[in-house]
């Protein structure tokens, strides 16, 4: 033990008092890990917390070692997701709105992630403001959710359009969908940034798992409010 809040596994010093301070466990990022790290994380992870326990970015391939190794979990190899003990839903409910087709992996790694943790998720696709009219078109829905997550890449625009028709919090995720001037979502990242529509929430590029670590912090504080 490293202190009471910390297992050291000589590789990795694990995070097991986390869900004590934040409500979720330590969530593991796969990418950089072998199979066998990912698995002793894992097992200190559960074996240390109640609540779920994710790893992000995993291959299909380390995924099937991992779960060999611990069983009972689940992989969702569209976000690359892997989870164990996924919370009960919790009554706070997201919309997540892809720009297009190709920002989807983006946003499925996002409404993973949150149906994991608890938030009810619905998703929305190809909405992205070259055809505003599909946009407006989920005006209603938009507009019944606790919190909406944006997924865009290009130009970014689809933050600011959602941001100007919402009362809820905006969570904006640039994508690195797009051509050479798109920079790799660099352009999508600054245009969110730069956003008109006042107090929207800007997460990394490509990071549809901050935006829903951004939407769980929101449902805590909602369930809070309401205790």
């Amino acid at each position: 033990m490293v202190g009471q809040d910390a297992v050291d596994l000589g590789f990795a010093r694990v995070d097991v008092d986390r869900e004590a301070r934040q409500g979720l466990p330590e969530v593991v990022y796969g990418t950089g890990k072998t199979p066998g790290q990912v698995v002793e994380i894992v097992r200190t992870l559960l074996r240390h917390n109640d609540g779920p326990v994710l790893v992000t970015r995993v291959d299909p391939t380390a995924a099937t070692s991992v779960l060999r190794a611990v069983p009972a979990g689940e992989y969702d190899s569209g976000a690359r997701l892997l989870v164990w003990r996924p919370a009960a839903p919790t009554g706070f409910s997201v919309v997540v709105a892809a720009a297009g087709t190709a920002d989807r992996p983006v946003a499925h790694e996002a409404a993973a992630v949150a149906t994991a943790v608890g938030i009810g998720v619905t998703t929305v696709t190809d909405v992205g403001v070259a055809g505003l009219h599909r946009l407006l078109a989920e005006r209603d829905r938009l507009r019944a959710a606790d919190t909406v997550i944006v997924v865009a890449g290009m130009e970014g625009a689809l933050a600011s359009a959602v941001g100007g028709l919402v009362a809820c919090p905006v969570v904006a995720v640039p994508t690195s969908t797009g051509y050479g001037a798109g920079l790799e979502g660099i352009t999508a990242l600054l245009a969110m940034h730069a956003s008109c529509a006042a107090g929207i929430t800007v997460v990394n590029i490509d990071s549809g798992f901050g935006a829903a670590m951004a939407a769980f912090r929101l449902s805590r504080v909602a369930r809070r409010g309401t205790t």
